[in-house]
């Protein structure tokens, strides 16, 4: 059980975290006003949110090995052909448990 002291650093901590998020976000916003809205920006700003998950999905897809990478392709492939992504999902985790099973 922690003390009193340790207490009231951890709720500090967790506010501070809470403002530091919220912050960002007000401040993505209030920033996002003063961008320019056509050209080169737009298409910039358009192609942001794919470039984000690809950075965020890439490690996790290499780190889960040659299954995983089969996987994530299996899963594009459903998605592309016929825009269902709950049966893309579930062909990709269908597809990385039998490679494990297979591997042993």
């Amino acid at each position: 059980m922690m003390g009193n002291g340790q207490d009231l650093q951890a709720y500090g901590a967790i506010v501070a975290a809470a403002l530091v998020t919220y912050g960002l976000r007000l401040g993505g916003l209030l920033l996002s006003s003063r961008l320019p809205r056509g050209g080169r920006s737009r298409a910039f700003m358009e192609a942001l949110p794919g470039t984000l998950l690809v950075a965020l999905v890439a490690p996790g897809i290499l780190a889960a090995g040659p299954s995983g990478i089969v996987a994530a392709t299996c899963t594009a492939a459903v998605s592309l052909k016929n825009g269902n992504v709950f049966l893309a999902m579930l062909v990709g985790m269908a597809v990385k448990l039998a490679g494990q099973y297979l591997a042993g």
